[in-house]
């Protein structure tokens, strides 16, 4: 695995509960701000085998972005992340990981 990707896999963990990134934060996070649809990639083949929790990623406006938005909303709003019209507050849920790699 890219040493990229596996920044990825550690930012993603690092989501607490209860909490939201964008695509493109995880990406610059990761030492590449540039690289928004690589850290979607690797978020859907790689979070079951990783166990990532995948519905803590939003797109940049907190618009949940996949297909059927109904499970992610639902594991939001499990732990307490408001949704409203399948949108978060950025300003109120968004994690600011200092977790983050520089290349």
């Amino acid at each position: 695995m890219k040493p990229f990707t596996q920044r990825i896999i550690q930012i993603i963990h690092s989501i607490p509960k209860g909490r939201v990134m964008s695509y493109g934060q995880i990406a610059a996070c990761a030492g590449n701000p540039r690289a928004a649809r690589q850290v979607a990639r690797a978020l859907h083949s790689m979070s079951e085998k990783h166990e990532l929790p995948w519905h803590r990623v939003v797109n940049a406006k907190g618009e949940i972005a996949v297909k059927d938005p109904s499970r992610q909303r639902q594991l939001l709003e499990m732990e307490g992340v408001v949704v409203i019209h399948d949108k978060i507050s950025m300003r109120e849920y968004q994690h600011d990981t200092p977790l983050c790699f520089e290349e």
